[in-house]
């Protein structure tokens, strides 16, 4: 066994490479003809013989590296490769300094920030400052327990907010897989709560689907007898059914009506951050009903960049309860039919009572789904079979504000009732 006098007056020869001088268990002192010593544990792992480093003479001392060979081979007893098990840990301690909840949260939202949507990245840091990081921010990640991630959400829910519970929950969890991901924690503990909320089933906007209750709000629309803007977006809202915010944001310069096109730019759309500023723009075609009811609103609104310009400041578009507002006037509460359920009444209607292709309306309401073949729909796809679907569902709605097509309608009804 090597001595501390032998490690210190260790020298290499000047016509060898190195000098090894052997201690016991494997340890060696590695000599260079530099003058340079360093600690290596030769083993064994798996049938194939290995060396591992473990530092160099004399910050590393020979009691020191002895103890560290011992560790080592305490590992290789119980099945861990010794070298592997450094580097993890290696990786973990560059990972980052920091293993507080709030430290990985805000490292895993910058990293995925540049991937969201301004509004979604807003909401998300809001929801973490205001409902998780003053219980559980200053702590470790690791010694967080499921039972304090429960009672930080059950304050959420206490105060009504089940859907934002929810949502905690699954901001929570990205924080737990990102922990792990990162050497900061050793497991999910969010899978622990499942069933401890109370259950949240997404928001479903009510909407009408019966053919008779559809001519019934129809008729109600049109002898509206508010303003002349919101009365045009309660017109367009069905023939359309584009989303609100779509919607009333519209602008003169997106809408060609000699083409009956609008095109709605792509940064407007309900996309991710790559979407909106790289996607291509919606285009819904637009029927000759539509086309009047926007040809009639333009001697009033032409002279604004918005079609639907709010009455105190033309600079901004209607808000979504102007038209919620008029169609609980009508006697349509949230209960009943919304803004944005239009879209639920056209997708249910123009499958079941006008036999239209789901690719074709799936693709008109601008819904990031696929095809058989696993292709993700081209929004400027299938223009041609919108434009003629567009028509045939401005027709029907026709018809039903008419009381004449309670039932299954075909292509053929509609051509049969327009001659």
């Amino acid at each position: 066994m090597l001595t501390d006098a032998q490690c210190r007056n260790a020298v290499c020869s000047p016509t060898s490479k190195r000098e090894r001088l052997s201690d016991s268990g494997g340890l060696y002192l590695e000599v260079a003809p530099g003058g340079s010593r360093r600690w290596f544990w030769k083993y064994r792992h798996e049938g194939k013989e290995g060396r591992m480093a473990l530092g160099s003479y004399p910050s590393i001392s020979l009691t020191a590296a002895r103890k560290a060979r011992d560790t080592a081979r305490l590992q290789k007893s119980t099945g861990i490769n010794p070298v592997h098990a450094r580097k993890v840990e290696r990786l973990k301690a560059s990972a980052s300094a920091g293993d507080t909840f709030k430290a990985v949260a805000l490292e895993w939202y910058d990293k995925q920030k540049p991937l969201w949507s301004d509004s979604h990245a807003e909401r998300s840091l809001r929801q973490f400052e205001r409902d998780l990081f003053p219980w559980l921010g200053g702590r470790r990640l690791a010694e967080i327990e499921p039972v304090e991630l429960l009672a930080t959400l059950r304050k959420v829910e206490e105060r009504g907010a089940v859907e934002t519970a929810d949502r905690g929950l699954m901001l929570a969890r990205q924080v737990w897989r990102y922990g792990v991901a990162t050497g900061r924690v050793g497991r999910d503990i969010t899978g622990d709560l499942k069933g401890a909320l109370s259950p949240y089933r997404g928001k479903h906007f009510a909407a009408i689907t019966e053919p008779v209750k559809l001519g019934e709000l129809l008729r109600a629309i049109q002898a509206y007898k508010g303003g002349p803007i919101v009365r045009a977006a309660l017109q367009l809202a069905p023939l359309l059914f584009q989303r609100p915010g779509e919607l009333r944001g519209a602008a003169w310069a997106e809408v060609d009506l000699d083409a009956a096109l609008w095109t709605i730019p792509a940064i407007r759309m309900k996309r991710g951050k790559d979407g909106k500023e790289n996607g291509d723009p919606h285009l819904v075609p637009l029927s000759t009903q539509a086309v009047k009811v926007l040809r009639e609103l333009y001697p009033l609104t032409g002279h604004s960049a918005l079609v639907f310009p709010g009455e105190r400041n033309h600079s901004r578009p209607i808000s979504e309860n102007s038209v919620r507002t008029a169609l609980i006037t009508m006697g349509y509460t949230p209960e009943i039919q919304t803004w944005h359920g239009f879209r639920a009444t056209a997708r249910t209607m123009l499958a079941e009572r006008l036999d239209v292709d789901p690719l074709v309306i799936e693709a008109q309401l601008a819904h990031a789904v696929k095809d058989a073949n696993g292709r993700a729909y081209n929004r400027t796809q299938y223009l041609a079979h919108r434009t003629k679907m567009m028509q045939r569902w401005a027709d029907y709605l026709d018809r039903l504000r008419e009381g004449k097509a309670a039932g299954k309608t075909t292509s053929k009804t509609l051509d049969d009732a327009s001659t």
